[in-house]
């Protein structure tokens, strides 16, 4: 039997604790995920003078519907058009706490801690849920009949000072642009950190031939946040009664 792979060490550039974005435009944009199509529109609404008395949320609401209507629409396969977008309140962590599949999870708000969890793997734990995730650095693939799963089969490489995970057998579920998704959900994250140490960014390629005609590429970013703490996730309540069309509680 050949001797194990030594461990991959986790660069201690990514390693610790990280939080919300920076309150910058494309950090309030982007806090909890978005694409170049809604970033180039802020900055495109944001440079010109005819929307200087614009409110910001305002500036942010019409970037995000561009992205909603130019970048994801015309990707969606006829089988997610069907039920997008998606009302917000049927979301099961909103109508019953059910904690978020992967296509949410992963660019969940708030905390995300990076830490070894053994030899050759590392866990992604979450403040939001309380998550966690194992992502695998020694070369393994998944079982051939492993079941899928709400958060799915991660294994990852380093490239450079980039962790590269791709997580694969994740159950069908919805994504963050409040889409349908299948078990064939496939997702290539690239986690980097700025060259100055104070965020962590996140470019995911999603690929899922039952609801995309073309991968979805999303970003994310978070602060460097070491004095914060993941605490047990308690914040959820089952929604009773609601507004249909709105999250209002009546």
């Amino acid at each position: 039997m050949p001797p194990a792979a030594p461990p991959a060490p986790v660069p201690s550039k990514l390693e610790g604790m990280w939080s919300d974005p920076p309150p910058t435009a494309v950090g309030t944009l982007c806090f909890f995920a978005c694409t170049d199509a809604a970033i180039d529109r802020l900055n495109t609404l944001l440079d010109d003078p005819a929307n200087d008395d614009r409110p910001f949320p305002e500036l942010s609401a019409a970037a995000q519907k561009h992205q909603q209507d130019t970048y994801f629409r015309p990707r969606l396969t006829d089988n997610a058009l069907k039920t997008y977008p998606l009302d917000p309140a049927d979301d099961p962590g909103f109508l019953r706490c059910e904690p978020w599949g992967l296509a949410k999870q992963m660019f969940a708000p708030h905390q995300l801690e990076i830490r070894r969890s053994g030899d050759n793997q590392i866990e992604l734990r979450y403040g939001e849920w309380e998550a966690r995730r194992t992502v695998y650095l020694d070369g393994r693939t998944a079982p051939a009949d492993l079941a899928p799963s709400r958060l799915g089969f991660s294994v990852g490489r380093w490239d450079g000072d980039t962790l590269v995970v791709e997580t694969s057998r994740v159950a069908a579920g919805i994504t963050w642009w409040d889409a349908q998704h299948s078990d064939q959900f496939r997702v290539v994250e690239h986690f980097t950190r700025s060259e100055d140490g104070s965020t962590l960014n996140l470019t995911a390629t999603i690929e899922d031939p039952w609801s995309l005609r073309e991968p979805v590429v999303a970003k994310k970013v978070w602060r460097w946040a070491p004095d914060q703490k993941i605490t047990p996730y308690d914040a959820c309540e089952p929604a009773t009664e609601f507004k249909k069309g709105t999250s209002e509680q009546p």
